[in-house]
């Protein structure tokens, strides 16, 4: 079983006695020079009250075992609270000795609620996207891929059908399915014309109207603390609108027909055991609440658990707010292919290698930008060149850049061996990881953090990215989008750092090897973490820029 920073805290906590969690991961560089964990002093205060943590509790945290977690070294007061030590060395040796284990996500034991994800902004034509919108459309397929990762059964609706959005979509490597033909909207319609109310003041319906369906009692029934915009009495059904609700309940009744995927298709597969996730725009809330109250007003099979992931509003500094989705991505391509221009001292346009490498530079930075914040915050975007240089370390070009720096350094390794200047890779359980000892020089070269920060806890930052409070109540509900992002970000710094302070390829001299090996296996598994946290924003990993 792979090691766990949530089991080995979930034991440390355990060995205290009752109470609430007191531990916490240590993870600034300065504090790993000497401790993993801490107890702060204050929160053992609480529970023991002036006198010292008993020895007996102390002697049990230092014998620690259990599924996941991490061999323990040392336990010991401190000014700070108790400061826990790991035996770094066996910890090295558990996680690089199973690389596959931790740049995977973790698969549950039994499968959780089928879930609908349902994007309203992809309605329309890419040339009517905007920008708040286009966010909620990254949200979504990055919610997708999280949750089919692992292993959640996820319907994507709609099913888009403006004939240009399929291209504009693979151009963001937005993975969306396209339409093939209309749900059925007949039934829905005949309920719908049974709860029409009568034309007050003789109302003229504009074309496409059947008439209104007032909602208040709905509103009442469902509770205004669930988060329903009280103002909300009555919706105008039209024959499009008819046509989303038919989509959205073909896609829950086709679960209790279609069990080839075999991932979460229970016995009790009905309305009842999925949950629809409406990833709507700031702008879009209102019209949703409606579309929500409407169909479980005309479908009694209607799912029970309906939420809303709203995403913030998208300002642009220094811009009009009238920027749509294409012009931004044609304006980050051309900063791009700009800024490459430069580095390069030559044009690369006519490069057909080259320039698929800058659509993907132009979609990471595109996707950085507007996946690195919670969704649900505003989001300012600030369209300087600035954002794509490899310099700046908070960019998606910045991530893509040490994703290629790690492919040079083992394209570099393998040319070396066939020349003859290194040996083959041994194999991984006869390396030494007793040489990765840079847990005390000062500045400290970064190994034990990128393994404790970065490897170490990334089965643990997939499942949060994943997880989605089904049974929270209100209609609201969050999504931790952001997390990925800025991981990547964390990891390339920490990469970048290590990279520059440590020449990995030494001198080809056999008493070097040792550590020159322990340090490619280090590096291989941050090389995994980060292709599979790139696989989770839809992007490939570069081998050059």
């Amino acid at each position: 079983m792979r090691l766990g920073v949530e089991e080995t805290l979930g034991a440390l906590n355990a060995a205290l006695g009752p109470g609430g969690p007191v531990w916490f991961k240590e993870t600034r560089a300065r504090h790993l020079r000497v401790r993993d964990f801490l107890a702060p002093r204050r929160a053992l205060e609480a529970r023991f009250g002036d006198d010292q943590v008993p020895e007996r509790v102390v002697h049990a945290i230092v014998g620690l075992q259990g599924p996941g977690v991490a061999p323990v070294l040392s336990c010991a007061p401190t000014p700070a609270g108790l400061a826990l030590q790991l035996r770094r060395s066996a910890v090295f040796e558990r996680v690089l000795g199973a690389v596959a284990a931790y740049a995977a996500p973790t698969v549950p034991a039994a499968p959780g609620p089928r879930v609908v994800l349902h994007c309203p902004a992809l309605r329309g034509s890419p040339c009517a996207l905007r920008l708040s919108q286009l966010r909620a459309v990254l949200v979504a397929d990055h919610l997708a891929r999280a949750l089919h990762a692992h292993r959640v059964s996820v319907r994507l609706v709609p099913a888009v059908r403006d004939p240009h959005m399929p291209t504009f979509l693979q151009q963001l490597r937005v993975d969306w399915p396209a339409a093939s033909e209309r749900a059925a909207t007949e039934a829905l319609r005949s309920r719908a014309l049974a709860e029409l109310t009568p034309a007050r003041n003789a109302e003229a319906l504009p074309p496409g109207a059947l008439g209104r369906v007032y909602l208040k009692e709905l509103v009442d029934e469902r509770g205004r603390t669930t988060g329903y915009d009280p103002k909300l009495d009555s919706c105008l059904v039209t024959e499009d609108l008819l046509a989303v609700l038919a989509e959205l309940q073909q896609a829950v009744q086709d679960w209790a027909e279609d069990s080839s995927l075999g991932l979460a298709a229970a016995p009790d597969a009905g309305a009842d055991s999925c949950m629809v996730v409406h990833v709507v725009s700031c702008e879009e809330e209102f019209q949703q609440q409606k579309l929500d109250l409407l169909w479980w007003k005309l479908d009694d099979q209607a799912p029970l658990r309906q939420k809303h992931l709203v995403c913030g509003p998208v300002k642009v500094a220094g811009a009009p707010g009238t920027l749509t989705a294409p012009e931004y991505y044609e304006l980050r391509h051309a900063q791009v292919c700009k800024a490459s221009a430069l580095k390069h001292g030559r044009d690369l346009a006519q490069d057909s290698a080259w320039m698929e490498i800058f659509r993907v530079l132009s979609v990471a930075t595109i996707k950085f930008e507007m996946l690195s914040t919670a969704p649900q915050s505003q989001l300012l975007l600030a369209l300087a060149d600035s954002s794509i240089s490899t310099k700046g370390t908070k960019s998606g070009t910045f991530v893509m850049y040490n994703c290629a720096r790690l492919a040079t350094l083992f394209e570099s390794y393998k040319c070396s061996m066939e020349q003859g200047l290194y040996p083959t890779f041994p194999p991984v359980s006869s390396l030494d990881f007793s040489l990765l000892h840079d847990e005390h020089p000062s500045p400290p070269q970064g190994e034990w953090l990128l393994l404790f920060n970065s490897i170490l806890p990334f089965p643990d930052l997939l499942s949060q990215t994943a997880a989605l409070p089904c049974t929270a109540p209100g209609l609201h509900i969050t999504a931790r989008t952001e997390m990925v992002c800025k991981f990547l970000v964390q990891l390339s710094m920490d990469f970048s750092s290590y990279y520059n302070r440590v020449h990995i390829l030494g001198e080809p001299r056999p008493h070097l090897f040792g550590q020159m090996f322990a340090r490619l296996q280090l590096l291989r598994a941050v090389r995994e973490v980060l292709h599979t946290g790139l696989a989770m924003l839809g992007l490939p990993p570069l081998s050059h820029i």
